[in-house]
């Protein structure tokens, strides 16, 4: 009876977890986005024209090896 009793909490206690786990807050779902600021695409695609073009390639595994392999000696 004992171990009915124990098994029956853990069940309990199991599913009260579970359920709460899925519950959401229905108030961050009905706020409007309306507080956003509005993108201007000019301004932005002028900010990518400023950004000036890299002279090297970039190599993020520079540090990791050599940049030349090495020449096989005969």
């Amino acid at each position: 009876m004992r171990f009915l009793v124990i098994a029956a909490a853990v069940l309990a206690l199991t599913a009260a977890s579970a359920q709460a786990q899925g519950r959401r807050q229905p108030s961050d779902a009905a706020k409007p986005a309306d507080n956003m600021p509005k993108v201007d695409e000019k301004a932005y695609k002028a900010a990518l024209d400023r950004i000036p073009e890299p002279k090297d390639k970039y190599d993020p595994w520079g540090g990791a090896r050599p940049s030349e392999p090495a020449k096989k000696s005969k």
